[in-house]
Formats: structure tokens, sequence, C-alpha cells
């Protein structure tokens, strides 16, 4: 049955250029593949590494917790066991409210931009993620998590932050892969809204074949002017392999995994039950021929 699934996929994938709008993703797949009392799974990041806490999905180890003022009591004294870290909120989405450290100079600790935050200045941001400035209003919790140390690879590709992968997942089966490549006018953030580059991935192979700019094709960085095609993705079978896991343990079955590599290799970020579409224009393919066939597969089975 797998054998003929990516056989039929591959097909597809060559000749498919039937684009999966919202409101298709919405009442074909998302609701009706993922319930909604678990959506939880997805929209907190605790409960995505509790779930997968018993697999071999690598995910970024977390220094602490704060989801009461009272406890940002020891911040000071947790801070100071780590040079670089980084702050997320448990809920967020969109990469609101995630700040990444990655160094301490005396009483500053360093973003890779260089704005300096001193002790203050984290604890309002803290603040800020508990009340739920960064989760629509809902009261919510404060990791701060292992800073992942980029994959020299990626970094060629992506030397102003943090790189992911994107990929998409429908009944556990990865279908559809992008980069995202953050830029100067990202301000080191992997999202394509805020100036990302999208880099779509040939799925058989791992190697990059396409790039979009706020929706213009480029081929090159914007800001580095390094080629973005014809890279081969570090691990690509292990991140195949931590996609189809992370999706089999989840009770969702339409989903996006963000996935970063490290020197060590893949490093699963979270899962979102409402990924975007934007991965179709990074591959200049569409999706709807590649969710079918996973479907008429099993149904066939």
């Amino acid at each position: 049955m797998l054998s003929r699934l990516i056989k039929r996929l591959m097909e597809i994938r060559e000749n498919a250029r039937n684009v999966l709008s919202m409101n298709k993703r919405n009442l074909s797949y998302i609701y009706p593949s993922n319930h909604r009392q678990h959506f939880p799974v997805a929209d907190n990041k605790l409960l995505t590494k509790a779930l997968l806490k018993e697999s071999n999905v690598t995910m970024p180890r977390t220094l602490a917790t704060y989801d009461s003022f009272y406890e940002l009591n020891s911040l000071a004294d947790d801070l100071a066991r780590h040079g670089d870290f980084v702050i997320k909120p448990a809920r967020g989405s969109g990469g609101g409210g995630i700040i990444v450290f990655i160094d301490r100079q005396q009483s500053h600790w360093i973003t890779p931009g260089g704005k300096r935050f001193t002790l203050d200045d984290i604890k309002k941001h803290i603040t800020d993620i508990i009340f739920g400035i960064y989760s629509f209003g809902l009261n919510d919790v404060a990791i701060i998590e292992q800073r992942i140390t980029q994959h020299p690879g990626i970094t060629r590709l992506s030397p102003y932050g943090l790189a992911d992968l994107r990929l998409i997942t429908y009944r556990h089966h990865p279908i559809l892969c992008m980069a995202r490549i953050p830029t100067v006018a990202s301000d080191g953030k992997a999202n394509l809204h805020q100036g990302a580059v999208g880099l779509g991935i040939d799925m058989d192979t791992g190697i990059t074949r396409h790039a979009i700019l706020q929706e213009k094709d480029i081929t090159h960085h914007p800001d580095t002017g390094k080629p973005l095609l014809e890279q081969q993705i570090p691990y690509w079978s292990r991140v195949i392999e931590m996609s189809h896991t992370a999706a089999g343990r989840a009770p969702l079955k339409y989903l996006g995994i963000d996935i970063s590599i490290s020197d060590n290799g893949p490093v699963l970020l979270e899962i979102n039950v409402r990924p975007g579409l934007q991965i179709q224009n990074a591959n200049q393919l569409g999706m709807r021929g590649l969710l079918e066939a996973v479907r008429e597969e099993e149904n066939r089975t």
C-alpha cells in the first residue's frame, strides 16, 4: 500500500496544479480530520511536548515555565544559569511573543539582531505572555526553552535566524514541505508574512527547488545574494521520519509540523492544526491532488 501511495504522490507532484483554497482546506480536511476537542494538543506547546515525550521525536528542552506573577520571583536565579535561550508563549501563534537570546553581557541579554534586554525587560515580556497578549487575551504560560544551534548547512541558507521546515501531513503522511528562511526584513523570524523566504523542497530528495519572497519568485537570498535553489537539506530522511512519527502520535489527521535542523539532527518545534497555504506557492504545486491521493489510497485498503 505504501509503495503504491508514494508512486501516486510522485505522479501528482509532477503534474498537479490544483490549488487548495482556505475554504476547501477547512471544510474538507481540517474540520473532518481534526476534532475540536483535540485542538489544544497542537495549540499548546507544552501539551505537544507531553504528547511526544515517550516517542523518539526530539524537541527543545524546557528550562523553566511561568504561569503566575509570583513565580517570576525566581526569574533572576533561573536566567543566571543560561547565557542563551528562547522565550515563547505556550499558546502563541505566528511567531508572536518569541524572543531568542544568543548571549549574556554583564546585566544584559542579547538577541540575534543586537537588541539588549535587562532582567526587567524580560520580566515585562513574560508578564505580557501570562496576560495573554500573544494568545488572543487568554491567560498563558511563558516557556523558557533551549536555543537550537542550527546546522551549518542550514546557516549557509539562513544566516539571519533559525530557519524551519514546515511539513503538511495528512493521515500521518508527509505530502509537502517548505523551508522558511529568515531575513533582515523579517527580523530573524521564520514568518513569511513578516518577510521571510519560502523555499519549496522536493519531497523525494530534500533538494530545494523554488523560492518566493512576498509571493514573488526569487533564486537568491535577498540579503546575502547566495543561491537558494538546488541545495540539499541535511538529515532529510530523518526529517520525513520525524514528521511521520509526530503525526502518528497526534489525534489530529491534518497538520502542519515545524522542524529545525540542529548540528545533531532534526528538532521538532511545534505542530499546527491550521497551517497556512503559502506552501503551495513555495513549491509551485497545489495540494488538492496530493490530499485526495492519500484519501483514495486509504479507502482502497
